[in-house]
Order: C-alpha cells, then structure tokens, then sequence
C-alpha cells in the first residue's frame, strides 16, 4: 500500500493517493471530536484537505479553539450521509494560527461554493479579527467503503 511520510494509515481498502482525492473533493462538512473535562464534543466544520493536514477556521473564544488550545488531540470523520455509505476516519494534532486565517476563509467559501458576494460570506468575513486558522497534522488515518456491497 502506498503511504505518505507524513500521513499514517491504519486500515481501509484506500491507499494514500485514493484517500487525498476522497478529502481534497469532498464537500461536506468534517466531523471533529475535541476533548472536554468532562465529555467529548463533536462539532461539524468546513474544512480542506491540503498538503498533509485537515484545515478549518473558527472564532478564536469558540468552544472548539478553547478545547484544542488546552489539548490539540483531536478525532475526525469525513462520510457523507447518503448511500454508497464511504469516507476517512482518524486522529491528529492541531495547531492554531491567526495569521493565516483570511486566506483561509476565503479558500473555504471557495470550496463550499459560498456566493463572495452573498450575506454569509459577508457575515463570516466581517469577524476575521477574531478568526484563527486550524491545522490538523500528524494523521493516522482509516477508511472505508460499502460502495461493491451497496450496489448488489
């Protein structure tokens, strides 16, 4: 199975090159777990498979930038909700950078093909000086793919 030096994978019937191409098309919202005190959280965020990392942008006093902040740890899950039932699960580590959070932005409501000149784009964009960029690295991934049993 072919592997990228900074991508681990434990299990699935993807290789490395199937997998990036899963998470750099996909347009759906990443399902990410962040630990608490006292229970997990699971939120659902935009996000971009880029390099070797899993990028998204939040508020910087978001619940999620807190919990990351204090325990980069975090899990994730990319599966759309619709039959044929397939997608990439894992864990990594994420760091946070303010800086390059408007370039962010911007690429995301490219990707989830937000109208520039729509309200939303407008809301989001207007509360940039308190956005922060995510990066999740560090990943060990898993998929999997019910495509050939779905199709009978």
């Amino acid at each position: 199975m072919q592997q990228s030096p900074d991508i681990e994978i434990r299990s699935g019937p993807w290789d490395i090159v199937e997998i990036q191409d899963f998470l750099r098309n996909a347009v759906i919202p990443m399902r990410l777990a962040t630990r608490g005190e006292k229970w997990p959280l699971v939120q659902s965020l935009w996000f971009l498979f880029e390099g070797s990392a899993l990028w998204f942008c939040t508020q910087q006093d978001s619940v999620v930038a807190r919990r990351l902040e204090s325990n980069p740890r975090c899990a994730f899950e990319v599966a759309g909700d619709n039959p044929p039932y397939r997608g990439v699960r894992g864990r990594g580590v994420a760091s946070l950078d303010t800086e390059l959070a408007a370039g962010l932005l911007e690429r995301l409501l490219s990707h989830y093909q937000v109208d520039p000149e729509s309200s939303l784009a407008s809301w989001l964009q207007s509360r940039l000086d308190n956005e922060v960029a995510i990066r999740i690295d560090n990943l060990v991934l898993s998929s999997w793919d019910y495509s050939s049993r779905m199709s009978r």
